[in-house]
């Protein structure tokens, strides 16, 4: 029965060198009930996501054998598991690497408890709405994806074809952080990937539309220096 119950946990791969983070994260992971895996370099991490087909994967970018960025890179050549970063790196410049590689989140060492386990639940939100019929809900906001019809609190919202298509990308990777660069090249393509203000005019145009407040946002959300995150919430 112990077998049978682990295997419906979701699968956790912790890839990281330092044994007293992996032994904390084993802790507190246990605890609620994920089943965890972990693996000390890059190589073997690799090997582990292959092996172990995790839900989330919790990684490190300072490895003995290779950088993190490089481990995001070749995940991502064949799966689209959900890649949180831990990291001791905090610059804006590594964050954004890590999430223009591919990653899906960045939490800077140290980080609280409920944080990251805020996050991974968010992930695996994510992952089973990507699954489910295509209308997205979080709080009072809606977005019929076949409709192409947002509502918030029951009210539709007249949006132009550039919000929704903005609104749209923020919904189909909602708790994930999308960098300046990605929404710029998603939305606007290549030629605009340098020119943030265009971003910028068109996220505050959104969050008037979709925000209570628009000067404190409950749904688009700024990572400063990085890009924007739409929350999930319950």
């Amino acid at each position: 029965m112990a077998d049978e119950k682990s295997s419906l946990l979701p699968r956790i791969l912790v890839i990281d060198d330092e044994l007293a983070i992996r032994r904390f994260l084993h802790t507190i992971l246990s605890n609620e009930e994920f089943s965890l895996h972990e693996a000390e370099g890059g190589h073997s991490g690799l090997a582990a996501a292959a092996a172990f087909r995790p839900d989330v994967i919790l990684l490190d970018l300072g490895l003995p054998d290779l950088d993190g960025i490089e481990v995001i890179r070749r995940i991502r050549e064949w799966s689209q598991v959900p890649i949180i970063v831990l990291s001791v790196r905090e610059r804006e410049d590594d964050k954004v690497a890590a999430l223009d590689a591919g990653a899906d989140d960045y939490l800077t060492k140290p980080f609280g408890v409920g944080e990251l386990l805020a996050r991974i639940r968010a992930s695996l939100r994510r992952t089973l709405q990507q699954a489910a019929e295509p209308v997205f809900t979080s709080g009072g906001l809606t977005l019929d994806l076949n409709l192409r019809q947002a509502t918030v609190n029951g009210v539709e919202i007249p949006l132009t074809p550039t919000e929704y298509d903005l609104l749209r990308l923020l919904v189909t990777h909602a708790g994930k952080v999308l960098t300046h660069s990605q929404i710029l090249k998603q939305i606007w393509g290549i030629a605009y990937q340098e020119q943030p203000h265009v971003l910028r005019v068109n996220i505050s145009n959104l969050r008037r539309k979709i925000e209570a407040d628009p000067s404190r946002p409950r749904y688009i959300v700024t990572e400063p220096g990085v890009g924007y995150r739409l929350k999930i919430i319950e």
